[in-house]
């Protein structure tokens, strides 16, 4: 049980695009590019219930992937590039923009779970 007195709630949104503690908004959650630390140095919240799985990726895909085609699209019906100038547009662009997406959105999942207390299912014997 969170102790409310104690730990102010932290707002889950800008706390885990920042890569902030979900509890207090303070402590950095990350240990690395996308590691995650083992627990809060400011409020001592252990991060062992943080398991994003395959979710920031998957959501970084639908997200840019949906930008890419749709920009790949009006260039190619606007100018109809040879294939080289698609490949040097476009790999590095969606390469840099997965990278700078990924590690917000992981923060922001991991900030999610926290605030809903989100637990892996579990059947009823």
């Amino acid at each position: 049980m969170i102790d409310k007195a104690q730990y102010p709630s932290a707002n889950p949104v800008s706390a885990g695009l920042a890569g902030r503690c979900p509890r207090c908004g303070q402590g950095r959650l990350f240990d690395g590019f996308l590691a995650l630390r083992s627990g809060c140095s400011t409020c001592g919240l252990s991060y062992d219930f943080a398991d994003s799985g395959d979710g920031p990726a998957v959501f970084v895909i639908m997200l840019i992937g949906f930008v890419i085609v749709g920009l790949v699209l009006i260039v190619e019906l606007s100018f109809q590039p040879p294939i080289w100038v698609h490949m040097v547009l476009w790999l590095p662009l969606t390469a840099i923009l997965a990278a700078a997406v990924l590690r917000p959105l992981k923060g922001l999942l991991i900030a999610m779970q926290f605030r809903h207390q989100a637990e892996e299912g579990k059947l009823d014997d």
